[in-house]
């Protein structure tokens, strides 16, 4: 048995280093560790509530409208407010803008350039990744960079800036627009789908997002080659490194739902678990969050509501700043994968049931909803009745309990709020890499990302194991929004 430590990882949110115990060139054993401390959950305490749409984005610069977004359904739950139609579509819009952007940054910068290092020099396809996939320089950067800009651009025009708006308050968005940015967001999106179906894809997304099994899926492959475009590139890198088989973690699925719709407010993907492949509703009230093997002060599990971020660097059995949530005692991965799976979306329910949650499965989630999610803006925007409100304004906020529970692109985003005279008595944040990437809990059991890295092996030559890579980034972590 031997220690190797992995860390700190590049081309990712924050700092992370992995601990691993290897036993004949595989993985026997992992500790996933999250080694800065940031506490904003101590921050918040005593401020004014509104305060919250302030600090809750700074968490983070990639991911800052899921933040705003919870915190702004925290405060319009407390406050009893609701939301217009144009408010709700235009703060669709928003987040779903940044979850494209992040789903896309991931493929195309943090985790495709894996497969250009040199321990793949030997293989068949590599020049041609290299070409198109190497780190800054490759093909592929020089086509989605100024992609995403342009996409980037809808939140500057429906919440002001991006990231750390302002905009999105509890009842809807403060920024209404006119009859020519309406068209602008037309445009900007017509162009970038032009984008996606030009190198992403190389086909319609709706043919995309219709396939409907593995075997369509394989059968759409064989019929489109290896080089017809990044997806199928990616598609046949996994099948010749049995990605597939790579980072089968607990098989427990969790989505809090997101991007409601209409009077009733029907999430566009449904709120659930899947546990022993069986669908289930979600009871938030038995989230417990551990903190065994945080290094922070020693307690009881406990539901966030009444949940405590105590820093404590000498605990004694530590090994990470993160908590280790769970529901019903169980670790529950979340991400593009749960959402589709929880959703019913065929291709997904299909490849879950062959092979799990798995590298590959992960990333073919997230490409699939990037297909799903832009008709579905194009929609959004073509609806906006620019002479309707786009936020109601409540009468203030008094005391009591309030939680926000959106869906960022890394998986479920929680935000649990008391107020007590007037002013922030608790705070606590559960964010989506919280969930993958905890720490052991009391009863010994492994986060998510600690039972996906068992088995991981080198390859011949390797010290540094690119497998342990590539798990990792499948589940794009966001370790600063992980550690409050």
């Amino acid at each position: 048995m031997s220690r190797l430590i992995i860390g700190p990882f590049n081309r990712v949110e924050g700092d992370l280093e992995v601990k691993l115990d290897m036993k004949e060139g595989r993985v026997e054993e992992a500790r996933v560790v999250s080694p800065l401390y940031r506490g904003f959950e101590r921050i918040l305490k005593g401020k004014d509530p509104q305060d919250a749409l302030v600090y809750a984005p700074r968490i983070c610069g990639i991911c800052s409208v899921s933040q705003s977004t919870a915190a702004a359904y925290a405060l319009a739950g407390l406050e009893g407010v609701s939301t217009p139609l144009n408010g709700q579509r235009a703060s669709n819009m928003i987040l779903a803008t940044e979850n494209i952007a992040d789903h896309l940054t991931h493929f195309y910068l943090f985790f495709m350039p894996d497969f250009t290092r040199e321990t793949y020099g030997s293989e068949p396809w590599y020049a041609g990744i290299a070409k198109r996939f190497q780190a800054i320089k490759g093909e592929a950067t020089q086509d989605f960079l100024p992609a995403r800009a342009e996409l980037l651009h809808i939140t500057g025009i429906l919440a002001g800036k991006w990231p750390h708006t302002l905009a999105i308050q509890p009842g809807g968005t403060t920024r209404s627009i006119q009859a020519n940015e309406q068209a602008r967001l037309k445009s900007i999106l017509f162009t970038f789908r032009r984008f996606l179906e030009r190198y992403l894809f190389g086909a319609d997304l709706e043919e995309i997002s219709s396939l409907s099994s593995y075997e369509a899926l394989e059968a759409w492959l064989a019929a489109k080659g290896p080089d017809h475009s990044d997806f199928s590139r990616f598609l046949a890198i996994s099948r010749t490194l049995d990605l597939a088989k790579a980072g089968r973690s607990c098989d427990r699925f969790m989505s809090y739902g997101v991007y409601p719709q209409g009077e009733e407010q029907t999430p566009l993907f449904a709120q659930g678990i899947v546990m022993d492949e069986q669908a289930l509703p979600l009871d938030s009230a038995a989230i417990a969050e551990d903190v065994s093997h945080a290094w922070m002060v020693s307690d009881e599990p406990r539901h966030p509501s009444d949940g405590q971020t105590i820093p404590d660097p000498g605990m004694q059995d530590g090994y990470s700043w993160c908590k280790a949530p769970r529901l019903n005692g169980q670790t529950m991965e979340t991400g593009a994968l749960s959402r589709q799976l929880i959703d019913g979306h065929p291709l997904i329910r299909d490849c879950v049931a062959r092979s799990g949650g798995n590298v590959e499965n992960r990333v073919l989630a997230r490409l699939l909803e990037v297909a799903i999610l832009v008709p579905h803006m194009q929609a959004w925007s073509e609806s906006l009745d620019l002479g309707e409100p786009f936020r109601h304004h409540g009468k203030g906020l008094p005391d009591g309990q309030s939680v926000g529970l959106v869906e960022a692109a890394r998986g479920s985003l929680g935000h649990w709020l008391s107020v007590k005279n007037g002013v922030i008595e608790n705070y606590q944040i559960i964010a989506p890499t919280t969930w993958n990437f905890s720490p052991r809990d009391g009863q010994g059991l492994p986060g998510p990302l600690e039972q996906a890295l068992v088995g991981a092996g080198l390859r011949e030559g390797e010290v540094d194991p690119v497998s342990v890579q590539h798990i990792v980034r499948s589940y794009d972590p966001c370790m600063v929004c992980t550690v409050h």
